[in-house]
């Protein structure tokens, strides 16, 4: 039982946000009209969390009580794979080697993704854009840590994953060449906010730690346009609490 939950979180990680359903399905679902958020769980049994789950994602991000727990310990010393148009979003999958520890527990990065605006809000308030760095541990939990993006000054790192960002579905690069730390799409600060919570796309997991980053980092508005150009929705709307507590770590 365990080895088969490690393969469908597995399977659900590398298409997390990535428009693609679990392994071995092929029911479409979107952002808009009948394939909509409002109805991922009707489309499909497999996706039938995202409206029974109670515990899903995103979040709007109210009241978090300060908790002692342990900072992340990013680890992020691989370097990219590829970058992946899916049809729903851009996606960075990363070769083997970067990982996280949090509370004693070690999550290997597998991909990180994006969002404009953000899924989860602060005080009501989305961020401008928002990478989804997706993370799985030895026991198949996922982990992920949310950076929240701000219009401001040009991103490096993004300005050069963008050169290689695939227009079209289906569209595949290749960044074996590339000399880029992803480490430095990092805030300095990384305080966070820590609740259990969900995949914010098909099949809605639940179990997930997310770990969202206060502090945002920097991304020019022509960056923002060139995601929304091609992704003009890719967000699904903040999902009820359900008594779930959000911790804020310093």
């Amino acid at each position: 039982m365990r080895k088969f939950y490690q393969s469908v979180m597995l399977s659900a990680a590398l298409c997390f946000g990535a428009g693609t359903a679990i392994a071995g399905s092929d029911h479409h679902w979107g952002y808009e009209g009948h394939e909509g958020p409002m109805h991922w769980g009707d489309i499909s049994h497999d996706y039938h969390m995202c409206k029974d789950g109670k515990q899903q994602s995103p979040i709007d991000i109210r009241g978090a009580t300060p908790k002692a727990l342990d900072a992340i310990g990013f680890s992020y010393t691989a370097s990219p794979k590829n970058i992946v148009n899916n049809g729903h979003t851009i996606q960075v999958n990363m070769k083997p080697g970067s990982t996280i520890t949090v509370g004693g527990k070690t999550y290997k990065l597998l991909q990180f993704h994006f969002h404009s605006p953000s899924e989860h809000k602060i005080d009501g308030k989305p961020a401008d854009m928002v990478a989804h760095f997706v993370h799985q541990a030895d026991d198949g939990q996922l982990g992920v840590v949310a950076v929240l993006f701000k219009k401001g000054k040009a991103n490096p790192i993004i300005g050069k994953l963008w050169k290689k960002m695939p227009k079209n579905h289906g569209g595949n690069a290749d960044l074996a060449g590339m000399s880029l730390s992803v480490a430095d799409l990092l805030p300095g600060n990384r305080a966070y906010y820590n609740y259990s919570g969900s995949l914010t796309t098909p099949p809605c997991s639940e179990g997930v730690n997310w770990m969202v980053l206060k502090s945002p980092v920097n991304v020019s508005a022509a960056q923002v346009k060139a995601f929304t150009d091609i992704f003009p929705k890719s967000v699904r709307p903040t999902q009820p609490l359900h008594g779930r507590e959000i911790h804020m770590v310093k």
